[in-house]
């Protein structure tokens, strides 16, 4: 126990995010790794010059000791299921058991997150807050409604996102920020258009998104899966290749606690905002593509929040360690939309509290398999 507190694995492996070579190696592997790659942990290594075994051997250790929490390729899942952010209204007797119900019971809700307002303002009753994907033919609403059901909530706002224009969570490469820093160009608005598999795409996607367990993270790491597939591994990366053409693969990744404590005593990350914006109707592409540009933001979307939420129609998540650092993130966001001409009516933060995370599942086998379980008619949760 002393050995990993103190940031090392029992086998010598440094395994704290402070050590310089891990930090190096998840400066890049966190989410740096784009698409597709026929060898991902050879990409990591070249891009923060660490070498393969060293890299492979980190990331491991790091993995089994819970300092990442899990390792996998990601997907484009806004073009492959139906998806949204949800808000519920949950009385405040039954948030703790509605919280556990969606994180261990519902394998579709993905983030599960209780947020709060610094003041009483548009939305604030909403103290629960998911990301939800129902695989491709299925109803969002249906499904939340047999959640409504199960966790007792008041009411919930679906929200799906009209574009995205910031996706990739990279903690460890943010630190140090400075309030203001931008890119140069502006960020691309990324529509969501859910695109048809063949059998033989899902097969090949099933088993490319699942998480490699430490013994897994070794050279020529998709062969296994290949034939997990059931198919040789150039049919393998032909598949995945056409699959990130289509627009479904997101980025081979290395994910870290958001604000729990590690098990070396560390804290990768403490506050979690969600910022809200209402710009002019017409006006949402262009602020979502200014916010977007901003480095501190892991994710920017369109959704509309509706008169619930001051019709806000721009939402955005910023991470970090300091509460009023992020909020002079946020300042020099608002300053610079006003110097670009794009106003803004309302405006918000809500902070991030208690919180999971796990993968929506998104093929439709494991929606109807959900289905019989919990006593459904899989037919009957169709759109």
């Amino acid at each position: 126990m002393k050995a990993v507190m103190s940031g090392a694995h029992p086998q010598g492996t440094p395994i704290a995010i402070t050590d310089p070579i891990n930090a190096r190696i998840l400066a890049v592997s966190e989410d740096e790794i784009q698409g597709f790659q026929r060898d991902p942990p050879a990409e990591i290594a070249r891009l923060c010059g660490v070498e393969l075994p060293v890299v492979l051997e980190r990331i491991a250790a790091m993995l089994r000791a819970g300092v990442i929490r899990r390792v996998r390729q990601t997907l484009l899942a806004t073009n492959l299921a139906e998806g949204a952010l949800v808000a519920w209204e949950v009385p405040p007797e039954k948030l703790p058991a509605a919280f556990d119900y969606l994180f261990q019971r519902d394998p579709f809700s993905g983030h599960v997150v209780i947020r709060s307002t610094d003041e009483n303002t548009a939305g604030s009753k909403y103290r629960l807050w998911t990301t939800l994907k129902v695989p491709q033919g299925y109803s969002l609403t249906k499904h939340c409604r047999q959640l409504q059901d199960r966790i007792g909530t008041l009411s919930f706002k679906i929200m799906p996102a009209r574009r995205l224009f910031a996706l990739g969570v990279g903690h460890i490469r943010r630190r140090g920020l400075a309030p203001g820093s931008k890119s140069d160009r502006l960020a691309e608005a990324i529509k969501t258009e859910v695109v048809r598999l063949t059998p033989l795409q899902w097969r090949v996607l099933v088993a490319l998104k699942r998480e490699f367990a430490p013994q897994e993270l070794q050279v020529n790491l998709w062969r296994p899966r290949a034939a997990e597939a059931g198919v040789d591994l150039n049919e393998f990366f032909r598949v995945a290749e056409e699959l990130h053409k289509m627009g479904v693969i997101g980025r081979f990744s290395t994910f870290l606690e958001h604000v729990k404590t590690l098990p070396t005593g560390d804290k990768v990350t403490q506050y979690n905002a969600l910022f809200h914006w209402t710009v002019p109707p017409g006006r949402e592409i262009d602020a979502g593509r200014e916010v977007g540009r901003f480095h501190i933001m892991t994710h920017a979307y369109w959704r509309e929040g509706g008169p619930e939420f001051a019709n806000v129609n721009i939402m955005g998540v910023a991470h970090g360690r300091d509460k009023q650092l992020l909020l002079a993130h946020k300042a020099a966001i608002d300053a610079h939309l006003d110097t670009v001409g794009i106003p803004v009516s309302y405006t918000n933060v809500f902070w991030g509290g208690r919180s999971e995370i796990k993968p929506s599942e998104i093929a439709p086998q494991a929606y109807e398999q959900w289905c019989r379980s919990s006593g459904l008619d899989p037919a009957s949760m169709r759109e």
